[in-house]
């Protein structure tokens, strides 16, 4: 088959390898209709997380089941099931409190309490490198799913793939993020990063009932798209403290009730900032999760979904101690929250698919993550189609 893999620092190719096989009597195969490339993927094809050996990268695909191993009763060949992006079994203390991305079963070579740089990581992620669990991803013609007894959902035949393929990932992260802040209704949220995550965030936001949604970037023409999709006024980033203070003025001096950090440890980074990052033997930057720190209100909560690797000199432990600030990050739980999003979109309450701007080939995947990476031709989000 075709699978798209890493081959060192941006270095992915479509290579042509084996067909993926049932190796536990819990997977399933799965072929893959629609699969896309994530703003996570970019930190492995930029090196910041490392993968020494090939592996098929890609954790949000969808697809049609071809096989089952004898213990999957629930799924048969032909169904056609969205997959969520933790590999989880559905039975160990961690599943069983709705936190799939730290299943103690599924990423048995590298788990662990500690959660270090490179050593006792979490659960298993598809291709999301040996770290966690070594697993090949989605941007293939093929997947092997583990655990298919408890990660894949069917979804309604009325349904495209790409209405649907969104749940695999970005929607149950951001929806998190507003989940984890417990949004009741009429709070102010602020959304630091308006790439898919950001803007999923705001379509969750409104369903949970928010008075107001504002969005920070430094791309115009992605907070028009935040803008058009999910209806978030937009903040142009050009420093710290004038993106605090915008969010301060239209909050009544305050500060948002919530702040949703997505965008993670490879912000947008001036000289200055990469060369601090460089003296402190620091991974990217924290700016944009300091930002929210200062722009939330007392007592106010920051979901941190942006992804951080490392740790970072002068942490201000101060400002969240005196503002009282409740804090919350990881890997989203998309098991738990799958389902009844799925409803969700099934019942026409929020639209997913509005945020893509490019559709291309599997064949096309390297192209699809230069664009990506350098945000050319107003890229937002790409989905491949294996096959096309």
């Amino acid at each position: 088959m075709k699978a798209l893999r890493i081959h060192g620092m941006r270095d992915v190719r479509v290579d042509t390898v084996d067909d993926p096989t049932i190796q536990d009597d819990r997977d399933a195969i799965i072929r893959v209709t629609s699969t896309a490339i994530c703003g996570s993927d970019l930190h492995i094809y930029n090196g910041s997380i490392p993968q020494p050996r090939p592996m098929t990268l890609g954790h949000e695909f969808m697809g049609i089941v071809e096989e089952v191993g004898k213990g999957v009763t629930n799924l048969k060949r032909g169904d056609r099931v969205v997959v969520p992006f933790p590999i989880a079994c559905g039975h160990c203390l961690f599943c069983n409190h709705d936190l799939p991305g730290h299943c103690e079963n599924s990423n048995p070579e590298h788990y662990g309490p500690e959660g270090g740089l490179l050593t006792e990581k979490g659960g298993a992620l598809f291709g999301y490198t040996d770290l966690y669990g070594g697993y090949d991803g989605g941007q293939a013609e093929y997947a092997r799913v583990p655990y298919a007894d408890f990660g894949p959902r069917k979804v309604p035949d009325n349904l495209t793939d790409e209405q649907v393929l969104f749940l695999t990932d970005i929607f149950p992260t951001g929806y998190s993020g507003i989940d984890w802040a417990n949004v009741k209704g009429g709070e102010i949220v602020a959304i630091f990063g308006s790439g898919p995550v950001g803007i999923m965030a705001a379509k969750s936001a409104w369903l949970r009932g928010a008075s107001r949604v504002i969005i920070v970037d430094t791309q115009q023409y992605r907070l028009d798209l935040a803008k058009k999709a999910a209806n978030a006024e937009g903040i142009l980033w050009e420093d710290h403290q004038q993106v605090v203070d915008a969010i301060r003025s239209m909050s009544g001096g305050y500060g948002a009730h919530v702040c949703v950090e997505a965008v993670g440890f490879e912000p947008d980074r001036s000289l200055l900032d990469r060369a601090k990052a460089v003296v402190n033997l620091e991974k990217g930057s924290d700016k944009v999760l300091l930002a929210c720190m200062s722009a939330v209100r007392r007592g106010g909560f920051v979901s941190v979904l942006g992804v951080y690797s490392s740790p970072f000199d002068n942490f201000p432990i101060h400002q969240f101690f005196d503002k009282g600030i409740i804090m919350q990050g990881g890997q989203a739980p998309a098991h738990k929250h799958i389902d009844k999003l799925l409803q969700h979109v099934a019942n026409g309450d929020v639209r997913l698919d509005d945020i893509i701007s490019h559709r291309l080939p599997l064949s096309q995947a390297p192209h699809g993550y230069d664009i990506f990476r350098h945000k050319k031709d107003n890229c937002t989000k790409v989905v491949l189609t294996p096959g096309a």
